[in-house]
């Protein structure tokens, strides 16, 4: 962990400028690969080191307090990668190829599965993205958006409808395959460095072999998306640190000593740590369930993981407010993260699962139970 803190603390020096000039930070991804960082999720059989998910979610956290942009990118390959191995829903064969991959060049990985007329994933559309079986191989075409990772992936997992077998799955598509193209569109106002880029698929061929997963059967629980309240928590505390700072070297004429001295202030950094406080135990106490549940278990908690996400991000959204209610107007300077952090952790209200299917199925949860 401290090694990790050490080599990401100059990702927070680098986050201003890629922000600023909505740039992807090439140079994190060439950092984390030097240390083996995409590897750690891989599982031990394949030389990886199968950390637990609440390694995992600790480390996320870490890399969000330094970026959070940075860390939901990773995130999605790293998650990906253990769910991959919990779940044994690819031919052991291709997901041994890949991960082998990962280990000797730091390969990553992500889901293309949004599109524009769809939305998210999550609600239930079917992708207008197809694919047609000629001989060995499927044809595909269509058009995803929020490719997180683009510029840097080595594998785009894309989620297709099969229009003969009526049925959905996931292909994978290999970076420099033929009729495969990164369309740069990314330009949010916050989440600047995701590159999540659209992905234009026009006639690409891949081997009927590279159908890896099947998508009829259902939902899985995903404990592996906690990595997205882990990014936010991380954001949050980036937040805490730089009011604290502030309020402790703020001193004006118009009293003695600092503002950190003052009542008001002391209330909003005391309702900050108890916000955080609040938040990581929460998301360590399911993470650490998770990874002590069998798989049947595992499959019962959909709706705590839900709840942390939705309690995580909300928690964050305002930590990050009282942060800035502590800097005062300072806050606003471009030159000041306070605000870039304002506008990355909105995008984790964006992110699946969302407030609302969150809270319905809590309610329905409850109503079962009474």
């Amino acid at each position: 962990m401290q090694f990790l803190e050490q080599k990401s603390a100059v990702f927070k020096e680098r986050a201003a400028l890629h922000d600023l000039e909505n740039t992807f930070p090439f140079e994190n991804f060439e950092d984390l690969k030097e240390i083996g960082y995409p590897a750690l999720t891989v599982p031990k059989r394949y030389g990886g080191l199968e950390i637990s998910l609440l390694e995992m979610v600790q480390y996320q956290e870490v890399l969000g307090k330094a970026d959070g942009s940075t860390s939901l990118s990773i995130g999605w390959h790293m998650g990906i990668i253990k769910h991959l191995n919990d779940e044994k829903s690819w031919d052991e064969s291709m997901y041994e190829k890949v991960a082998k991959n990962i280990v000797k060049t730091g390969a990553l990985l992500n889901t293309a599965a949004s599109e524009p007329a769809t939305g998210s994933p999550t609600r239930g559309g079917r992708p207008e993205t197809t694919a047609i079986l000629q001989d060995d191989y499927y044809i595909i075409n269509g058009h995803k958006t929020f490719t997180t990772l683009a510029p840097v992936l080595h594998y785009f997992v894309v989620t297709t409808y099969l229009p003969e077998e009526e049925k959905l799955v996931n292909l994978l598509v290999p970076r420099g395959t033929e009729g495969l193209k990164v369309e740069e569109t990314w330009n949010t106002v916050g989440m600047r460095g995701t590159g999540s880029h659209d992905l234009l698929l026009e006639n690409v061929k891949v081997p009927k072999e590279n159908l890896v997963e099947s998508l009829n059967k259902g939902r899985k629980a995903a404990g592996w998306l906690l990595h997205i309240p882990a990014c936010y928590l991380g954001i949050a505390q980036a937040a805490q640190e730089d009011a604290i700072q502030f309020a402790k070297s703020y001193s004006p004429n118009s009293i003695e000593g600092t503002i950190a001295d003052l009542p008001n202030v002391k209330q909003k950094i005391g309702e900050m740590e108890l916000l955080i406080q609040e938040s990581k135990h929460f998301l360590y106490s399911v993470a650490r369930k998770w990874d002590e549940s069998s798989y049947e278990e595992r499959q019962k908690m959909t709706p705590e993981l839900g709840a942390v996400k939705h309690a995580v991000v909300n928690h964050a959204q305002q930590i990050v407010d009282l942060a800035m209610r502590v800097v005062g107007a300072q806050s606003l300077a471009l030159k000041n993260p306070l605000q870039r952090y304002y506008r990355d952790v909105r995008a984790g209200l964006h992110n699946p699962p969302m407030d609302d299917m969150t809270i319905m199925l809590l309610a329905s949860e409850a109503l079962k139970r009474s």
